[in-house]
């Protein structure tokens, strides 16, 4: 998949704030900390689409991004809010919880876990959250430049033995670096299948057949 656009489209605070589902949406979520506004910067190749802060967990709305004018790409707040009121903790979570389990045209979920450190049990309820609600989503770990290949590896198999302690099915997992930008390729992969699939689904073979295109064009000067 190849990025030739992405624009900012809106921020919501409620699920019936959200632009009309209209077009297929990957979301991105992540506990605080966990480098987000830096993963989704380094997908979609633009240094300042998503705000970074000198004070993680300030996303505090539903932001919404146009990508190549036919998906979206959704910022959500993160959970282990940082330094916020109790009341507005209740209330991102469920403002998080209602879009995710009713967004009709969500077609997966990005859950962003911090790869330097042992598996957290805030990221495995979430997770054990998402298949109880049976949403799509894969794992997503972030910052493995940061720690060596070892390190990470052992963190990612904790946290992967100890979804498997709840499910039978452990969803697919992506180690990245938004600052090497290793694992993008990948991730733009996933993307461009999950999009593809929601919008044949939807009967939108031109929009199919474009992002096809676009694929293989990129396949091609690959090769070249």
């Amino acid at each position: 998949m190849k990025i030739k656009s992405a624009d900012f489209l809106t921020a919501a605070i409620s699920l019936g704030t959200c632009p009309p589902p209209d077009q297929p949406e990957i979301a991105v979520i992540g506990r605080s900390n966990v480098g987000k506004s830096s993963l989704i910067n380094a997908f979609v190749n633009r240094k300042g689409l998503a705000n970074i802060s000198k004070q993680p967990g300030r996303t505090q709305t539903i932001n919404f991004f146009t990508i190549n004018q036919t998906w979206r790409l959704v910022d959500l707040p993160g959970f282990g809010f940082a330094k916020v009121s109790k009341t507005n903790r209740e209330r991102f979570g469920k403002m998080i919880s209602a879009f995710l389990s009713k967004r009709q045209n969500l077609a997966a979920v990005l859950v962003l876990i911090d790869s330097n450190i042992p598996p957290q049990q805030i990221d495995l309820d979430f997770t054990q959250w998402l298949m109880g609600e049976g949403v799509p989503f894969v794992l997503v770990f972030t910052k493995v430049d940061r720690v060596s290949t070892a390190k990470a590896t052992t963190n990612i198999e904790a946290f992967t033995a100890s979804m498997a302690e709840f499910s039978d099915n452990v969803p697919m997992v992506f180690p990245t670096s938004s600052a090497t930008k290793f694992g993008i390729a990948d991730l733009h992969q996933l993307v461009h299948q999950v999009i593809t699939q929601k919008l044949r689904k939807r009967g939108k073979d031109d929009d199919v057949e474009s992002e096809d295109e676009e694929q293989d064009d990129d396949e091609d000067e690959d090769e070249a």
